[in-house]
């Protein structure tokens, strides 16, 4: 009786040599091209999942704010009425809060400081009350009258910044929605489309939570940077979108690292215009500074939902449709 073992060896033996060869090197092809696949297409479709867990937290951050507060931000007086007095003079501003408080039921003081040096150049007083109900409880503390030397006063209705908040929130959903249904005519198809949508809604819920864990009480002018957001956002995305799905002349990923090297300059560029602004010139209205801080913010937000999961979708939409 012939063995097993024998039969097993003889078997082999009746192949030739040269195909035995030939299918070793195509089983070491095989192993080399594994362990030498690119790393990104290892691990695209799980740096797809940060930047989505990030927005979760921060609708469900922005939910309970909304819970506490009332609303989604913290409002300054031009939204929610009230008088913001503007002190340019050198203060304990710890003795000036616990002062106003001591006196005031509903009170926000905040610095501005020279970068360089650090030393305060004024301060900010925000109350929802009307400028002769708070004057005179300032002029007490400073020991003498205010005056266009040594302050500014602005003060707003509570109707009027209502409505000034209303009008912009309602321009911010009108804004998107054209955007959204510009990007969808764009490129006609569902996935890309909602993968530019989602990276933009992305970046304006990272920004406003963002926003709110500073404290930051905003104005006018920073409800509408969110405007000017929107339109930084989106280009990147339809930048990276657009590439990957009409260029066929090279791989996917060297059309994603092409979209992302224009990109990502792009939005360096625009850090580098309002970075310096807001910490190295102090004397900005804080309108300004507020833009310069939204946009900031929503430019670092930006980066990680385009070129994590943006970049992640469409690579894999790419290479479901065949799109090599």
């Amino acid at each position: 009786m012939v063995s097993a073992s024998a039969f097993h060896a003889d078997d082999l033996g009746s192949i030739p040599s040269r195909r035995i060869n030939k299918m070793e090197q195509h089983t070491t092809n095989n192993q080399t091209h594994i362990s030498k696949k690119h790393w990104y297409d290892r691990y695209y479709k799980i740096l797809f999942f940060p930047p989505v867990i990030l927005t979760i937290l921060g609708l469900i951050y922005l939910g309970i704010f909304y819970s506490a507060n009332g609303d989604i931000i913290y409002k300054d007086s031009s939204l929610a009425g009230g008088t913001t007095i503007t002190l340019n003079e050198k203060l304990d501003v710890s003795a000036l809060e616990s002062f106003l408080k001591s006196k005031l039921e509903e009170v926000h003081i905040r610095t501005i400081a020279d970068i360089s040096s650090g030393e305060e150049i004024a301060v900010l007083i925000d109350s929802p009350l009307r400028p002769e109900e708070i004057r005179p409880i300032i002029e007490e503390f400073i020991g003498k009258p205010l005056n266009s030397e040594n302050s500014s006063i602005e003060f707003s209705g509570p109707s009027l910044g209502s409505s000034f908040y209303k009008q912009l929130i309602i321009a911010i959903i009108i804004s998107f929605t054209l955007m959204s249904l510009v990007i969808f005519f764009l490129f006609k198809s569902f996935i890309p489309s909602i993968a530019v949508i989602f990276a933009a809604f992305s970046d304006i819920i990272m920004t406003l939570a963002v926003v709110d864990i500073l404290g930051i009480r905003l104005s006018v002018a920073g409800i509408a940077a969110f405007l000017m957001l929107i339109g930084y956002s989106v280009d990147t995305d339809i930048l990276l979108t657009t590439r990957v799905l009409k260029n066929r002349n090279i791989s996917i990923n060297q059309r994603v690292y092409s979209s992302f090297k224009t990109g990502i300059f792009m939005t360096l560029t625009g850090l580098a215009a309002v970075l310096p602004a807001f910490l190295l010139i102090t004397g900005l209205p804080d309108s300004f500074r507020q833009i310069f801080l939204v946009i900031t913010i929503g430019l670092f937000a930006d980066i990680i939902n385009t070129w994590l999961t943006n970049a992640s979708l469409i690579k894999w939409y790419a290479e479901r449709k065949g799109l090599n």
